[in-house]
């Protein structure tokens, strides 16, 4: 069985005033639809016994009631305000104990054929998304070499691609990343991306992660009116495509 932990705690500040009163990942793509229904569905269409955890912290009961029939488990960040997504996955830690784990940022949406080719795919080794046609300073963007990530950071002056939200990992690398955020929680660094993670093991323990270019595929995550709407766009073509 496949693992999917999706992250969606934080508030969505950059969505602001549309996020003062829904959460950005209730965004209607259609009538039936939110961004995160979608995720969800679009996971559970192409791996039907997949495990899909849910981390919740802002408005975490009006996400709950839009997920009450898309069969998810829930978890709860109740720091969310004051902390960031290695929290939120520390709070969900023991999922990565799973044979085959995939952690994926909640806003975000893929086209059918990148979710069925890459994201219910199992893994051996641990690679994460990465996008070289989107070249966008200050965004999280990655330095690759050979197909390996070498560094993660939004600090980068120079970069190969943009970081794509999802990190899949084999049952030796979830563990590892598990006992790596226990310690970085521990040494209070709770105001932490998650993948800062992966990087101090990339960095510091001759950690090997590879990445896949998701350049030819259509996804967007959701961080101004403008990705709104360019989930839209890839949601309906999604739809046209099958019908």
């Amino acid at each position: 069985m496949n693992t999917y932990i999706i992250l969606a705690a934080g508030k969505g500040r950059n969505l602001e005033p549309l996020t003062l009163k829904y959460p950005k990942t209730s965004y209607r793509l259609d009538e039936q639809t939110t961004v995160l229904q979608r995720q969800v569905r679009g996971i559970r269409k192409f791996d039907r016994n997949a495990e899909i955890v849910v981390v919740l912290g802002y408005m975490a009961e009006t996400i709950k009631a839009e997920l009450h029939d898309d069969n998810v488990k829930f978890v709860v960040n109740p720091f969310y305000e004051v902390t960031n997504s290695i929290s939120s996955l520390w709070f969900a830690r023991n999922y990565l104990e799973r044979e085959n784990v995939s952690i994926i940022h909640a806003d975000t949406v893929f086209e059918d054929s990148l979710i069925k080719e890459h994201l219910v795919k199992t893994t051996d080794y641990p690679y994460v998304l990465v996008d070289s046609s989107v070249q966008k300073p200050g965004a999280y963007n990655c330095v690759i070499k050979d197909d390996r990530i070498q560094v993660m950071s939004k600090k980068l002056e120079h970069f190969d691609a943009k970081y794509c939200s999802l990190v899949k990992l084999d049952p030796v690398s979830s563990r590892l990343l598990k006992t790596e955020i226990d310690e970085m929680i521990h040494s209070d660094m709770h105001d932490q991306y998650f993948e800062d993670a992966l990087v101090q093991m990339i960095m510091f323990h001759n950690f090997q992660v590879n990445c896949v270019d998701i350049k030819d595929y259509g996804w967007s995550e959701v961080n101004s009116v403008d990705d709104l709407l360019r989930a839209r766009e890839i949601h309906m073509n999604s739809i046209l495509s099958v019908s």
